[in-house]
Order: structure tokens, then C-alpha cells, then sequence
């Protein structure tokens, strides 16, 4: 398998490095691309130093997988030629991801839909995957109605800036700023861009994309996200209506058993998910499952996961290994 990772200097690129050789991918030829300023540069995978290439170069090397995190604007001007020259790209940008044309995969949920004519495929936004992993197998037996989330998302998921900025704030170091105010010892009510409806663009992902990953328009999913000052992990507080009622055990029975989920969920011993322990790891973890006692069918839960791993590296290389193991590239 001969696989190309766009944008492999960044942080998410360089995570996908990671986890390929952690998963032990089948490589016989790594390409990594990323921007002019860094062509001839090397990188190191498994020991080997592999020179970085460009753009243009990595098209006509004609890879069978291209595993993008280079931003939107890269994405839309260069997956559709990756595509024409015959190599499957899985794109983490938001380019593709409401395109009715491209799929969105979760591969726990939906990879079965994916086909060889699938020469651009989507990665969800990082927190629509942890949510729509936690929720998914619920729907699938109370059927949802209605999802309220709140997150609280790490500095990671901005960049390497915002990361850079918590750092010079902790140490007293003025620097560029990522965030128009402070991070640390704050919380921010600005992911992303705002829109003309007031809400931000990840509210809104958080609101469109799990529709198309379960392919069902008839519940509905409303979003508050928040930056807070940790460098790994998003968590999300998730409050969801259901058309039938349902018994507690039975859910964290329906969770335990489903894969990429982790229950972790004692109130006697003060276990619950956190985004430090969830660092470094593939799984979504799930806790603090309790019922809302203000309206009938409705559950609460924590919802916390490694946005630079299942978030992104790794929820993209799974729906690599899938197209692999099913010889559809």
C-alpha cells in the first residue's frame, strides 16, 4: 500500500504517522506532502528518514491512499486531483464532510457504505466522532429524539498556536495570541467561526453531521462549544431525548458492548471519564450515565475522547485499514 499524508509536519499529520506505525499499517511506500517551505525536509517513520514532497510530486506518484489534514482550502483544490489520478483520499478537513456526494464515516457505524467509487471520503469533525460513537447504538434501540451537547474542547483541536499560547500564558510569556483573549484560567464560548444564526461553525457540525453519519434526518442535535485550557482531549456533557424509555443498566450494558467505547461510570469510587487519562488512546470514553428526572425518556452523560487520535489520526487510518482489508482501493 502506497500512502501519502498531506500536511504530515502538523499536529494531526503527525499523530497519523504515529498511529500507522503503532497499527502496523501495510506500507510499502510512505509519501509525505506538506507545504512548499518544507519540501526536502525528512521526517522519520519507523527509523527511516523519508524526504518531504510536494503537492504536485505526490499526485503524479500516484498513491493508493492519501490521508489529508492540511486544511480546507488544500483539500478542495487538491483531493479532487489525487482523486482523477486514481488514489482514495480520506480528507480531515470540513471540505467535504456535508458534500450529499461524499461520505462521512465513522467506520463502527457506516464504513459498510463505502464502495471503490469512493474516491473522497470524509472525517468527521473530532467532536461529532466521539458523539456520534456514544450515540449510535442508543438510537438504535430507544431511537433519539433530541441531543443537547456542551463541550469542553482542548487547545489541541485549534492548532499548534493555541497550544503554543497556553504554554507562554502558564509560564508568564507573552507571545502570539490564537484566541482574541486569554485561554488559561478561562474558558472560551468560541469554537471557531461564528455564523449569521449566532452559533459557531463547530456548533453547527455538531448539529448537521451526525444526521449524515446515521443517514436519519428525524432527530435533531443542538451545540454549545467551549475552549478550555487543556492540551489534549474534548468532552462533551451530552443530554438526549428518547422516543421509548429505557433502563440505566441496560444502557451501560449497550455501551460496554460497543466497539471503541469504554464505560467508565462508578460514582462510589469517583470514576468518570477525563481528558488526561483519555491521551493516547483510540477508545471514547463514557461516565456520570444518569437519568434526567426533569422529563421523562431523557439520559445524561459525559463524553470524553482524544481529539488528535479517534478525533482525527486514527478514525481516519480505521477507514483506511477497512477499504484495505475489503480490497476496495
Amino acid at each position: 500500500m502506497r500512502v501519502a499524508v498531506v500536511g504530515a509536519t502538523g499536529m494531526v499529520g503527525n499523530v497519523m504517522l504515529e498511529v500507522l506505525e503503532e497499527r502496523n499499517f501495510p506500507i510499502s511506500e510512505l509519501i509525505p506532502v506538506a507545504s512548499e517551505r518544507s519540501v526536502g525536509k525528512e521526517i522519520h517513520y519507523k527509523g527511516t528518514p523519508y524526504k518531504i514532497v510536494s503537492l504536485s510530486d505526490a499526485v503524479s506518484m500516484q498513491p493508493d491512499i492519501a490521508l489529508f489534514s492540511a486544511g480546507g482550502d488544500t483539500s478542495l483544490e487538491w483531493a479532487p486531483k489525487f482523486a482523477e489520478a486514481g488514489t482514495t483520499v480520506i480528507d480531515n478537513s470540513s471540505a467535504w464532510r456535508m458534500d450529499p456526494d461524499k461520505k462521512l464515516v465513522v467506520p463502527e457505524i457506516n464504513a459498510k457504505a463505502l464502495t471503490k467509487n469512493d474516491k473522497i471520503i470524509a472525517n468527521p469533525n473530532c467532536s461529532t466522532i466521539q458523539l456520534v460513537l456514544a450515540l449510535a447504538p442508543l438510537h438504535d434501540k430507544y431511537k433519539m429524539k433530541r441531543v443537547v451537547v456542551s463541550t469542553y474542547q482542548s487547545v489541541s483541536g485549534t492548532g499548534v498556536k493555541a497550544v503554543q499560547q497556553l504554554e507562554n500564558e502558564i509560564n508568564g510569556v507573552e507571545g502570539e495570541m490564537a484566541y482574541p483573549y486569554p485561554i488559561g484560567k478561562n474558558a472560551l464560548p468560541h469554537c471557531d467561526v461564528f455564523l449569521e444564526n449566532g452559533y459557531t461553525k463547530e456548533e453547527m457540525k455538531l448539529a448537521r453531521e451526525p444526521q449524515k453519519i446515521l443517514d436519519d434526518r428525524t432527530f435533531s442535535v443542538t451545540a454549545t462549544a467551549v475552549r478550555i485550557p487543556t492540551a489534549g482531549g474534548h468532552s462533551e456533557a451530552v443530554n438526549v431525548q428518547f422516543e421509548n424509555d429505557f433502563n440505566l443498566e441496560d444502557i451501560r450494558t449497550i455501551l460496554s458492548q460497543t466497539e471503541g467505547i469504554v464505560v467508565q461510570d462508578n460514582t462510589d469510587t469517583n470514576t468518570y471519564p477525563m481528558p488526561i487519562y483519555a491521551h493516547g488512546k483510540d477508545d471514547v470514553f463514557v461516565g456520570r450515565i444518569r437519568r434526567d428526572e426533569t422529563q421523562p425518556n431523557t439520559l445524561n452523560m459525559w463524553v470524553v475522547a482524544d481529539n488528535l487520535r479517534k478525533g482525527a489520526a486514527t478514525n481516519a487510518i480505521q477507514i483506511a485499514e477497512y477499504l484495505n482489508s475489503n480490497e476496495l482501493v
